[in-house]
């Protein structure tokens, strides 16, 4: 009985500083680039039922971020015909409201689910691990940076892998109670599904690991009765999509938006031949679009890595953003977590490894060289191969993956409240992650009301120029600034402040601003403010 107090007061020990590292971001971050967007259309998901906005993914996850937008009762002006960006800053700047408050509350159903995740990677790795290993997984977990950053905003990326994560975990339980789990195992994968558009890469996965469970349950090589649960699954699964579908709109109305590409090929066969929703299939094309084309439909997007810039997409980018961004321990366990999983549990390597593998090599053909969210599932799965390393039974071994653990903790714990741009130690830490990479590794546009304090309290009354990259509006926040751009560089004098994401892809007409300019500080990592004449 005193056992399990211990373990369940470290639980809530881990899981208590996670939340605080996510609410404090939520209170203190600005809206970043895409929050707005997945805001704006979930009112209009629960005002007018209408699926007009950000069709390109499906609503579950806008449903969970309106279900904390609902206690804001925010106004809205349903005449408001405009496209999804501009929806979003209408909501949050043009309509009334208060955007602190309205995006908190967007924020508080997205934090909950990601501590409620943390007990699915908790419950996992105890089970293949023992208790010690249980903890030290919900340790990695607890302390990912990449984890608590986007955890703590309305987004998609943390609620997507994290249903994804708990399917995989329900599967692994249907070896010994395939009667229940398998069932639920469906309603997860379907919610991962229905919250974005990337998640179908993990269907086949899960029904191959369906079939493998099923198998082992009935202690049988016939593959008859896996395969019907692995339909049963994935019916379960596309049956989720519809209800989440057919909840924001019980007529599912659609008006395809102009400019929802054709898709040939395999892909086009694969979309056609899907037996989901036509929003959701019109909402695949537009995202195989945006790896082709780029956002914009008209250019390919760039990318920034190692403090080169570059157009198009690199296949390696996002396992060297991830060695940028993990703390150095937690490589070290999910490294050595992994060869033990492969050695002495390699029926349970298959269910972590494989997904985790699978996903993150999906992930890399796609053209979105933009952060790690994208494989925001590799710290949740590993952090349940890393637990099994305490398997090992030499005390050396122990010692050394609680000291990994450790260091974990210690390099989390300093980049607070600056888990967005983290970088680990050998690369500078958050301070110097805008030379290794940009965007939503490092500046999101969260940080337009902390530059805003930094101005009133180190520049009053000074002239401000600022190029800032991000969603915000900096008027409504007291920030009177010019576009140093549209301007003769002789007249650019007073203080510059540009988001970091600016510098990384700054044209010649900036880079000689710059050049010419003096930096005297920055604000939460991810804008540099320099003085000019």
């Amino acid at each position: 009985m005193a056992a399990r107090v211990v373990v369940a007061f470290a639980v809530v020990v881990l899981l208590g500083q996670m939340a605080a590292g996510m609410v404090t971001a939520a209170l203190r971050q600005t809206p970043t680039v895409d929050e707005p967007v997945y805001v704006a259309a979930a009112v209009v998901y629960q005002r007018q039922h209408d699926l007009r906005y950000n069709p390109e993914h499906p609503p579950l996850g806008k449903l969970v971020v309106g279900a904390g937008v609902a206690f804001a009762d925010p106004r809205f002006d349903p005449a408001f015909t405009g496209p999804q960006y501009k929806a979003g800053r209408h909501l949050l700047y043009g309509a009334g409201n208060d955007p602190w408050r309205l995006m908190l509350w967007a924020r508080l159903p997205v934090i909950v689910l990601t501590l409620l995740f943390g007990l699915v990677v908790f419950a996992f790795a105890r089970d293949l691990a023992g208790t010690a290993g249980g903890l030290a997984a919900l340790g990695l977990y607890a302390f990912s940076p990449d984890v608590i950053a986007h955890g703590s905003l309305a987004t998609l990326d943390v609620p997507a892998a994290g249903f994804l994560l708990t399917a995989v975990w329900l599967v692994w339980l249907a070896r010994r109670r395939p009667g229940l789990c398998l069932p639920l195992a469906g309603v997860a994968l379907g919610a991962a599904m229905a919250t974005k558009m990337n998640a179908v890469a993990a269907l086949p996965v899960v029904c191959g690991l369906v079939v493998a469970s099923v198998r082992h349950a009935r202690r049988t090589r016939w593959l008859a009765a896996g395969l019907v649960a692995a339909a049963g699954v994935a019916v379960t699964a596309v049956a989720v999509v519809w209800v989440c579908y057919l909840a924001v709109d019980p007529r599912l109305r659609w008006t395809p938006p102009g400019g929802v590409p054709d898709v040939g090929g395999l892909r086009g066969l694969l979309v056609d031949a899907l037996p989901l929703p036509r929003p959701y299939r019109d909402g695949m094309r537009m995202q195989f679009a945006f790896d082709r084309y780029g956002f914009d439909y008209a250019s390919r997007v760039e990318g920034f890595l190692f403090g080169r810039r570059y157009a198009g997409s690199l296949w390696y980018y996002l396992p060297a953003a991830l060695l940028v961004k993990t703390p150095l321990g937690a490589l070290a366990l999910w490294a050595a977590g992994a060869v033990v999983m492969v050695a002495r549990l390699r029926a349970a390597a298959v269910y972590v490894l494989v997904p985790a593998a699978v996903l993150t090599g999906v992930a890399m053909t796609g053209s979105r060289d933009l952060g790690v969210r994208y494989v925001v599932f590799v710290p949740m799965f590993l952090a349940v191969a890393g637990a099994c390393v305490f398997l090992v039974r030499r005390r050396w071994a122990r010692v050394a993956g609680a000291a990994a653990l450790a260091f974990v903790a210690v390099s989390s714990l300093r980049a607070f409240p600056y888990h967005l741009p983290y970088s680990n130690e050998a690369f500078g830490g958050p301070a110097r992650t805008h030379r290794h990479l940009h965007d939503s590794n490092v500046d999101w546009g969260q940080d337009l009301g902390r530059l805003a304090d930094h101005l009133r309290e180190r520049h009053p009354g000074e002239r401000v120029w600022l190029l800032y990259k991000g969603s915000g509006v900096p008027e409504h926040y007291g920030i009177r600034a010019s576009d140093p751009l549209a301007v003769p560089p002789e007249r650019v004098r007073g203080v510059l402040a540009v988001s970091n994401s600016r510098i990384a892809k700054a044209d010649r007409r900036l880079r000689a601003l710059l050049a010419t300019s003096r930096p005297v500080g920055t604000v939460g990592h991810s804008i540099t403010v320099y003085r000019r004449g």
